[in-house]
């Protein structure tokens, strides 16, 4: 029998997942390019990253606050 991983979108929009997310993973959530993920990493402007190694990861939780972050953000600019 095999797992089907769960999607990385249900992070935002339910409980989180109960690993660290990838960059493939953050690229897919947001619906932008991976490239995209790492220029983010490189301006400090996405969520917060880490290095496991050589392997870049995301703490679902991290995630999840950078996106209210830029929700509050947006309306109070609106």
């Amino acid at each position: 029998m095999t797992l089907k991983q769960p999607d990385p979108r249900a992070t935002l929009r339910g409980g989180l997942p109960d690993r660290y997310l990838t960059p493939d993973d953050i690229a897919e959530m947001f619906g932008v390019p991976l490239e995209t993920v790492y220029q983010w990493r490189k301006k400090r402007t996405g969520p917060p990253g880490f290095r496991i190694g050589k392997h870049l990861r995301y703490d679902p939780a991290d995630v999840r606050a950078y996106v209210t972050d830029r929700k509050h953000a947006d309306q109070a600019a609106a």
